[in-house]
């Protein structure tokens, strides 16, 4: 290969006084005030970051995390100017079905670790081997190990044709992929851009909402008459969304360079990752890890590599700037006319209607699913049903 096309393998390696830096830095926090409500309301509670502080500063170990990566085959690409990060493991199962999966914001290709054995190993997890994948898992440009863009228009629509590069520089003429969060939003372009090795799509946050009440739904208008329980009860969903729970973005789309104190302090990089929460509220996930109290496989752990991923590649602004480029909707229909298949799980953003996705996809939507548990990071939470969803989604496109 050229240059500009290498693969070159890569590991993670963090210098030990990078990590007694950030302890320090922990350690050293100035503290405001408590909270003058019993709630969340006015943000993640100060008891609830002390007591995580104390756990980062003096219990957490990132060399757990850094050992669980660097036992995974990881490579970096040059694709269009930019270095490109990602995880690659491959199926001993030769048939296998190639699978890009993307994360979001505030995660990571940490998000994706535990779904990597059942996708790539189905037969040790009671499914099938004609259910394999090959799996590629890229961290996002200004995320995880991927370089920073230091000019614009790093957009979603770019990152779906580098992708495209990137599993046909793999050597995949074939593939699916497959996103929740920003990673819808690339996966749903990569669908509207349809190049012709993309056989079909998934996402956990589809966009569905009908283009006639988008903007009611934006602006926080009454829901329109003649909506289904079903149907209204994902309106007032995402009119809460935008009513309640959207300043993190608002703050990132338009000023994301004045986010200084991402860069600065860890506790305020942590705190405003763990506000972003999902459908349960904000950050009501967070507290109910760190309390043992929801039915999911995520950990006080998993939230602390994933913040300290953030924290030693210094992309808390960095990873904001995508919000500034990005100039689409998230949860109108898009226009996709290759197979679509949707897993719904309860506590994302927002429920998407069954009526909606037939509506949006009437010739295309290839699997529908309601999941009785999950939430916004559902392949974090819920790997276990999230592979299950993978492989039923694809099935019909082996």
């Amino acid at each position: 290969m050229s240059s500009e096309t290498e693969v070159r393998p890569f590991r993670v390696d963090v210098l030990e006084e990078e990590i007694a830096e950030l302890r320090r830095r922990v350690n050293a926090t100035r503290w405001p005030e408590r909270e003058t409500v019993t709630d969340d309301s006015q943000g993640v509670r100060l008891a609830m970051m002390q007591d995580l502080a104390r756990y980062w500063e003096t219990d957490y170990d990132w060399r757990k995390c850094e050992k669980k990566l660097n036992a995974l085959p990881q490579f970096i690409t040059e694709i269009d100017g930019l270095d490109i990060h990602f995880i690659h493991v491959r199926s001993q199962h030769q048939d296998a079905l190639p699978l890009i999966v993307t994360h979001g914001w505030p995660g990571s290709i940490i998000e994706q670790l535990k779904i990597i054995d059942p996708l790539t190993n189905p037969t040790a997890h009671g499914a099938s081997a004609d259910d394999a994948f090959h799996l590629v898992i890229p961290s996002l440009p200004g995320h995880g190990f991927s370089a920073k863009p230091t000019t614009t228009g790093w957009d979603p629509t770019r990152i779906a044709r580098a992708w495209v590069v990137l599993m046909k520089r793999l050597g995949y003429t074939r593939f699916v992929a497959q996103g929740g969060d920003w990673g819808a939003a690339v996966t749903q372009a990569m669908g509207e851009q349809a190049a012709p090795e993309l056989l079909g799509i998934h996402s956990n946050m589809p966009g569905t909402a009908p283009a006639d009440i988008t903007k009611g739904f934006e602006r926080g208008d009454p829901p329109p008459s003649g909506l289904s329980a079903e149907e209204l009860r994902a309106y007032e969903q995402l009119s809460n969304f935008y009513a309640k729970h959207v300043a993190y973005a608002l703050i990132m789309a338009t000023r994301p360079q004045t986010l200084y104190g991402l860069a600065d302090s860890p506790v305020d990089l942590a705190a405003f990752m763990l506000d972003h929460g999902d459908g349960t509220g904000q950050p009501g996930l967070v507290e109910q890890v760190l309390q043992g109290h929801l039915d999911s496989d995520l950990t006080r752990d998993d939230l602390l590599d994933n913040i300290t991923l953030y924290w030693l590649m210094n992309t808390g602004v960095s990873s904001a700037r995508l919000y500034w480029e990005n100039k689409a909707d998230f949860f109108n229909a898009k226009n996709i006319t290759i197979p679509y298949a949707i897993s719904v799980f309860p506590d994302e953003l927002y429920e998407a209607p069954r009526s909606w996705a037939e509506r949006a996809y009437p010739h295309n939507l290839i699997h529908f699913n309601k999941l009785d548990r999950g939430g916004h990071f559902a392949a974090w939470e819920q790997p276990d049903l999230f592979s299950a969803e993978m492989r039923a989604a694809f099935r019909t496109l082996r």
